[in-house]
């Protein structure tokens, strides 16, 4: 008991998320009388918010680094612009369109890494001006008229499935073995970091801790794979998450670019001195977006069938508050990859939950919004609780 004490602790930022949103889950899945769970409705969630989710890994890494992305939105439906004007008026091939979408994200990000790296504009600046760019040269290119339909091939990337592969007694056995896959993957990792942990002499929880936290975390991965495995299967979007959710967690764990982007959130002067290069590191930070920023444009416009000059508007705020829900600190330096999902899922399950109940959309505001204030409260709370405690 003490050791849970002392690791929910250590751990506030994280584990208190974490609870947050498995109390938010039974609560919907109460109030709308099991509806929330549903395998149709959990399907739903995945297909829905993937995009934000998308988003929300590139912003981490620019709010890690002490700045922000207003212009995401615009840039997602810029890029959805230019993929419909090539399939449906030029007649190209859809996989053309997403590398041309891609390709677009990156230059986009190089452009405002340009501004902010090296002119020294602030980033707040700067996407400010590009969210009013990008979202004038949406309407250029679709002359204020939305396009659609897309190829069925291009409207497989958000809304197709993986079903029936391996066969299956009223479920897909394939998705299953996917969940089943990542519960043993992820098993091994926490093993690793307990082993070099214990090398190095560090602190690590007691076994039987050890073991009850992975028996929980493979039983909520093995349900949610059950609920996928008897509805439709598994979305092919969410493999294109699962694969942007390791590589990204990796990288800014694992590689000196991830350590530089913390250490200068955490303190840009002793970044300078450790000879951080700080300017190329920011400048990748925002090339990084782009390119997120592309692949969430691609995700976007493919499940809604086309380009709509509006789309995406009010979507970067949706994915900015996933980081600080998530954990990433206001001021720099903190944040995982996967606190950011587990903060997008609180928005998608909360936004879902209330839409099954036919809240109003201005309760839903309400209602995201006041989360958004106390889970900044939290961080502030938090890091003076430490502070106290050091001091």
């Amino acid at each position: 008991m003490a050791a849970l004490k002392d690791m929910f602790t250590k751990n506030l930022r994280q584990s208190g998320i974490l609870i947050a949103f498995v109390a938010i889950t039974l609560l919907f899945t109460i109030l709308t009388k099991g509806v929330l769970l549903d395998p149709q409705n959990v399907t739903n969630i995945v297909l829905q918010y993937s995009y934000i989710l998308i988003l929300a890994i590139g912003m981490l890494f620019v709010i890690v680094i002490g700045h922000i992305d207003l212009s995401v939105g615009s840039v997602m439906a810029l890029v959805g612009a230019i993929a419909a004007t090539m399939i449906i008026k030029a007649g190209m091939p859809w996989w053309l369109a997403v590398i041309a979408g891609i390709g677009v994200g990156l230059l986009i990000g190089a452009w405002q890494g340009f501004w902010v790296a090296y002119v020294g504009i602030p980033g707040f600046i700067v996407t400010l001006s590009g969210m009013l760019l990008f979202r004038g040269m949406t309407f250029l290119v679709l002359d204020s008229v939305s396009l659609s339909p897309m190829t069925p091939e291009y409207q497989a990337i958000a809304t197709g499935f993986l079903n029936g592969l391996l066969g299956g007694m009223g479920f897909d056995l394939f998705t299953m073995v996917v969940g089943a896959l990542a519960v043993v993957g992820y098993a091994w990792s926490q093993w690793r970091t307990r082993m070099a942990r214990i090398k190095y002499e560090q602190q690590v929880e007691s076994m039987a801790l050890f073991i009850v936290k992975l028996v929980l975390i493979a039983a909520v991965v093995l349900f949610f794979a059950w609920k996928l495995a008897t509805s439709r299967g598994f979305p092919i979007v969410l493999f294109i998450l699962a694969a942007l959710i390791l590589i990204y967690g990796y990288v800014s764990k694992n590689t000196i670019y991830g350590r530089h982007v913390f250490a200068i959130g955490g303190n840009l002067n002793a970044a300078l001195l450790s000879g951080v290069k700080v300017k190329r590191t920011l400048f990748m930070a925002y090339v990084n977006m782009g390119l997120l920023a592309g692949i969430a444009g691609i995700v976007y416009s493919s499940r809604s069938n086309g380009a709509q000059p509006a789309a995406g508007n009010g979507i970067e705020l949706d994915a900015i508050a996933a980081c600080f829900i998530g954990g990433a600190a206001v001021t720099g330096g903190v944040g995982t990859v996967g606190g950011a999902m587990v903060g997008g899922l609180v928005m998608a399950v909360m936004t879902n939950g209330m839409q099954l109940m036919g809240v109003p959309t201005s309760i839903q505001q309400i209602v995201k919004g006041l989360v958004l204030l106390l889970a900044v409260a939290f961080d502030i709370w938090n890091k003076r609780r430490a502070a106290a405690a050091k001091a």
